[in-house]
């Protein structure tokens, strides 16, 4: 008999140290709450429990987790039934202990509190506990209650079991002295696990915190920026989500676990972190002529000044012909003061339309723009005849495509040089050590024709694919931008189908992307109505049915 009972208790302290091993495992606090009391009910054959935590405060005690198996009572944690039930204040409205509460006095004292029959204990005020007994017909017997204290001996809950059930009878017994033990050193585990699950919760939710703080940076600086830093990384994980799901296919064994997707989480919060270092006029600029103002207001103002000069002129010619003054030299004179006002009218209306830069500039009108420049002249403030336009001016006007010149799109393009340089500054952990490579992809190309190291699709994660699909489509469909409207649902989808031939993007993603309807549960979330029309995805991807 004495063996079998060692052999038993042998028995459970290597269950201890099995479930002592899966709780540090656990990430999910729900989850971890849960393993917690079941490992305590497991190890004891308790009926039921019930898991307090401490407030933040530390004055009272709060339902987490209750479990009654012959109730059939499942609440708190992961089930999604909300304990209704008030919380147990650990004090009274005079500062006194609330020692009339069996778990407030244990977390008080610190001490675990058995009880054979609650019926028949004395200086505990079990009357809720007859109420809920009368409602439900149950019979509350025994209890263990023990405090659970973290390292540093600071309250972080209380481990309640009811009722110890014989293994044999299956009747309510009191729970042992081996019981207490086990569930002692079990609560002593559980509270180890539980702080350090809450302390690396409260670090990630620092780290969080940091990066949103950068996204703040970038969308003080710049609103147009702002909305993009929170799109991307949630299409980018609709998408991980959609390529995670995927059973058929190049992309069929493609999967991410808890980790995975905080990490890509995280990296997608951060793709764009170096633009805090780009130039806010640059990032903003709606005009070819803008930089902290746009400076079409300076080309204006010397059309006026030619203006003048050409209405000083015809004056002048007026008075050299007085007093002798021929009727019909003086209506010429008028007419062609007129075709030169009108002419500098029209060539202030064309500059103005050049700034815009809204349309791809044709050639003939680039032409136009340095011809103007040689042609016309102005009397600058120092009296000198001078060239209408600047080089810088002429440069700016004559952007094909765009607001941007080449050198403006190279300080914009920088800032993923920027990204990279910041993120693999940092000291990152194993579990996030793909962060820089994930942020980093977004601006290559699957043809290695990208930037910044030119990669190619067979050197890039599958997860920086991702994201450069995701920064792509909110680029394109983004209503925000000083400079464009946003783009139709087909439209968008149209020109990616057009990257996607084009070495641009990853073709198994995009096909994903089509085919689980990615772009329009995001579409749904952040786009405009008017945005939002029908796109034929079975003429992109034929094993759709649309």
């Amino acid at each position: 008999m004495e063996k079998q009972s060692a052999m038993n208790l042998f028995a459970r302290l290597d269950q201890l140290n099995r479930i002592g091993a899966a709780l540090s495992r656990e990430r999910n606090i729900e989850r971890l709450l849960e393993n917690i009391l079941e490992a305590a009910r497991a190890l004891t054959g308790a009926d039921g429990g019930t898991l307090y935590s401490v407030t933040e405060d530390h004055s009272a005690l709060r339902f987490e987790i209750m479990r009654t198996d012959s109730l059939g009572i499942r609440q708190g944690g992961t089930t999604g039934q909300k304990i209704d039930l008030p919380e147990l204040p650990l004090r009274r409205a005079d500062g006194s202990p609330n020692d009339a509460l069996v778990a407030a006095h244990a977390a008080l004292h610190g001490r675990t509190v058995n009880i054979v029959d609650a019926y028949a204990q004395e200086g505990f005020d079990f009357s809720g506990t007859r109420d809920f007994d009368q409602r439900t017909g149950y019979r509350s017997q025994s209890f263990l209650t023990v405090p659970m204290t973290d390292h540093q001996g600071e309250l972080i809950g209380v481990l309640q079991l009811l009722n110890a059930l014989d293994p044999a009878t299956g009747q309510v017994v009191a729970f042992s002295d081996a019981d207490q033990s086990l569930t002692e050193s079990l609560a002593s585990q559980a509270a180890i696990a539980l702080s350090n699950r809450l302390l690396i919760t409260q670090l990630e939710r620092l780290f969080e915190s940091f990066v949103k703080l950068i996204n703040i940076a970038i969308d003080e600086k710049s609103p147009y920026t702002g909305g993009h830093c929170e799109r991307v990384p949630e299409l980018t994980m609709m998408l991980a989500e959609a390529a995670d799901a995927t059973t058929t296919g190049p992309l069929a064994e493609f999967r991410m676990s808890d980790r995975d997707r905080y990490e890509l989480k995280m990296a997608g919060l951060l793709h764009d972190c170096g633009k805090i270092t780009t130039p806010v006029h640059v990032v903003d600029k709606a005009t070819k002529l803008q930089t902290l103002y746009d400076r079409i207001g300076l080309i204006d103002t010397r059309f006026e000044v030619a203006k003048r000069d050409a209405e000083l002129a015809a004056l002048r010619a007026q008075l050299a012909l007085r007093p002798a003054v021929d009727p019909g030299a003086e209506a010429v004179a008028l007419a062609g003061l007129q075709r030169e006002m009108q002419a500098i009218d029209d060539d202030r209306a064309f500059l103005r339309h050049c700034n815009r830069g809204v349309e791809a500039m044709q050639p003939a009108d680039q032409l136009r723009v340095r011809s103007l420049s040689a042609q016309r002249q102005w009397r600058n403030v120092d009296g000198v005849q001078t060239a209408f336009l600047t080089a810088e001016e002429i440069e700016n006007l004559t952007i094909r495509s765009g607001t941007l010149t080449q050198a403006e799109r190279d300080t914009i393009n920088y800032h993923i040089v920027a990204t990279i340089k910041m993120l693999e500054a940092l000291p990152w952990p194993q579990h996030l050590k793909n962060v820089p490579e994930y942020a980093g992809g977004h601006h290559e190309r699957m043809d290695g024709k990208g930037y910044p190291r030119g990669l190619t699709r067979d050197q890039m994660s599958v997860q920086a694919r991702m994201m450069g699909i995701a920064d792509i489509f909110e680029a394109l469909t983004a209503a925000d931008r000083p400079y464009k409207s946003g783009m139709k649902l087909s439209q968008a989808v149209a020109i990616m189908e057009r990257m996607k031939h084009g070495g641009h993007i990853d073709p198994d993603l995009f096909e994903v992307f089509l085919r689980e309807r990615v772009y329009l549960r995001y579409a749904e979330r952040f786009l405009d109505a008017e945005q939002i029309d029908a796109v034929d995805v079975a003429g992109f991807v034929p094993a759709v049915q649309a």
